[in-house]
């Protein structure tokens, strides 16, 4: 299915959060913060959360910096 990931169009066969986060190479213990559709998505819900097409996720990962 057609979606954007981070304001960039993307395909994936992923059924829910939990699997395109695995997909793209994060374990349950990353430290990233999730969003759907603006809604955000906390870990504890991210296998439930069911993925359509033209969704918008958003994955956001703290940096360090100044």
């Amino acid at each position: 299915m057609n979606i954007r990931l981070n304001g960039e169009p993307a395909q994936t066969a992923a059924q829910t959060l939990h699997e395109l986060l695995e997909g793209l190479g994060y374990d349950e213990d990353a430290r990233i913060a999730t969003a759907v559709n603006g809604d955000f998505v906390p870990a504890s819900r991210r296998a439930e959360c069911k993925l359509n097409g033209n969704d918008e996720i958003e994955i956001l990962a703290p940096r360090q910096g100044g």
